[in-house]
C-alpha cells in the first residue's frame, strides 16, 4: 500500500494547547458516534487524554469493530496497528492515521520479498511442515502471507497459547519479525537454543543446520525494547533496595531471565496497578506507557529500567496539532491519510487473525 504523506499546515503548529484542546473537544461533540478516537497504550499524554478507548494495538481494533455506528476511527498510535483495525472493521469505516509517518521500525524488518524467499530456502531444506506465525506488530502483508500459508498471527499475551499447540504438532514455526518474543516464548515452552535458527534476511545463503529446527527466529527487534540491558537490571536493584524488575519479552532474554516478571503491556499495567502500596517497580517498556503508571499509582515507586531511556519516536509522530488536523478535515467533509487496504491482502490478514484468536479463545 503507497500512501502520500500530505504535510501539516503550518498554521497549525503555532496555536496554543488551550486553542487545541478547545477545537478538538469540539469536534469530537459535533462528531458524536460518528468518530471514535483510539489511543495506544504508548502514545503522549497531551493526546491520549482524547481517546475514547485506551489499550493495545489489537484490542484498540476490536473495539473499534464493536463501534459500527462509527464512520470514522481515527487510530492514535502507529501504521500496522490502523491496517489491523481497517482489516477487521467494516467496509463503512474509514481509519484514519494522523500522521503517515508513525510507522514502526520492527514491523518494517519483514519485508515480504525477503520472508518468501525464507519460506522457499526453508522448504526446500526440510520435509517437516513449516506454520509461519507473525506478531501482530506486523504489515498487513505479513499477516497476509501467513494467512495464505496456513499461519496465524500472535500477541505477547497468547505466544504462549500458540506455540503450546503448534509444538503438539511438531511443526517448524517460522516466527515473523521479532526474534526475543520468539526466543523468550520458545524457551518457555521447552524449545532449546540449539533447537532454534535465527535467520538473517541479510544474508539467505547462511549455512542450515542438517537437522531441522523447532523454530525459526527472524532477525528483528524493537527499538525502544532492544536498549534495555542485563547491566540495567543489576544496576537498579543495587539502587533500590527491595524493588521488582518487571519487563516486557519483546526485550532480550538475557534481560528477561534476570527480571523478576516478564509479560504484555496489558499485563505490566494489571501488575502495577494491582501491587500493594509502597512496592517499588522497575519497568522495561515504552517511557510514555512506565511515566503514566507512576502517575496513576502515587502510592508505589514506579520508574523506568533504563533511567536514560527515550520515547518511541515514531508513536510521538501522533502528537496534538495532528490530531486536531484530523478532525479538521472531517468536519469538512474530507477524509486525510485514510488506511485502506486492498481486499485480498485483508481477507488473507484476516484468516491469520481469526486462526489466533480460534486457538486462543
Amino acid at each position: 500500500m503507497s500512501l502520500i504523506q500530505e504535510i501539516l499546515p503550518a498554521e497549525y503548529l503555532a496555536l496554543s494547547p488551550a486553542e487545541m484542546d478547545r477545537r478538538i473537544l469540539h469536534y469530537k461533540s459535533v462528531l458524536g458516534n460518528r468518530l471514535v478516537i483510539l489511543g495506544h497504550h504508548y502514545q503522549r499524554d497531551d493526546v491520549i487524554g482524547y481517546a475514547d478507548y485506551r489499550g493495545d494495538s489489537l484490542k484498540l481494533s476490536q473495539l473499534a469493530a464493536g463501534e459500527r455506528q462509527a464512520e470514522y476511527i481515527v487510530f492514535c498510535g502507529v501504521h500496522f496497528m490502523a491496517e489491523t483495525a481497517d482489516i477487521l472493521t467494516s467496509s463503512q469505516q474509514k481509519v484514519i492515521l494522523p500522521d503517515l509517518q508513525a510507522g514502526c521500525s520492527m514491523a518494517d524488518m519483514a519485508d515480504l520479498a525477503q520472508v518468501e524467499e525464507c519460506w522457499d530456502i526453508l522448504a526446500e531444506e526440510y520435509s517437516k511442515e513449516i506454520v509461519p506465525v507473525t506478531y501482530v506488530n506486523s504489515t498487513a502483508e505479513i499477516k497476509a502471507f501467513c494467512g495464505r500459508h496456513g499461519g496465524m498471527t500472535c500477541t505477547s499475551s497468547n505466544a504462549g497459547r500458540i506455540f503450546a499447540r503448534l509444538l503438539q504438532e511438531d511443526r517448524i514455526i517460522l516466527f515473523l519479525p521479532d526474534e526475543h518474543l520468539a526466543r523468550n516464548t520458545g524457551l518457555e515452552y521447552g524449545i532449546k537454543p540449539e533447537e532454534m535458527l535465527l535467520w538473517d534476511p541479510e544474508a539467505p545463503d547462511q549455512e542450515l543446520p542438517a537437522r531441522a529446527p523447532h523454530l525459526v527466529l527472524w532477525n528483528g527487534f524493537c527499538s525502544v525494547h532492544q536498549r534495555f540491558t542485563p547491566e540495567q537490571v543489576d544496576q537498579v536493584r543495587q539502587k533500590y533496595t527491595g524493588i521488582k524488575v518487571l519487563v516486557h519479552p519483546e526485550c532480550s532474554n538475557a534481560v528477561v531471565s534476570k527480571a523478576d516478571l516478564a509479560g504484555s503491556t496489558e499485563f505490566i499495567i494489571r501488575t502495577v496497578s494491582e501491587s500493594p502500596a509502597g512496592s517499588s517497580w522497575a519497568v522495561g517498556t515504552e517511557l510514555n506507557l512506565v511515566n503514566r503508571l507512576a502517575k496513576e499509582n502515587p502510592d508505589k515507586q514506579v520508574l523506568c529500567l533504563n533511567e536514560t531511556m527515550c520515547l518511541c519516536v515514531t508513536m510521538n509522530r501522533i502528537d496534538r496539532p495532528h490530531l486536531l488536523w484530523a478532525l479538521d478535515n472531517l468536519a469538512a467533509g474530507r477524509v486525510g491519510n485514510q488506511i485502506k487496504i486492498d481486499p485480498a491482502t485483508a481477507g488473507e490478514a484476516r484468516l491469520a487473525l481469526d486462526r489466533m484468536l480460534e486457538i486462543s479463545s
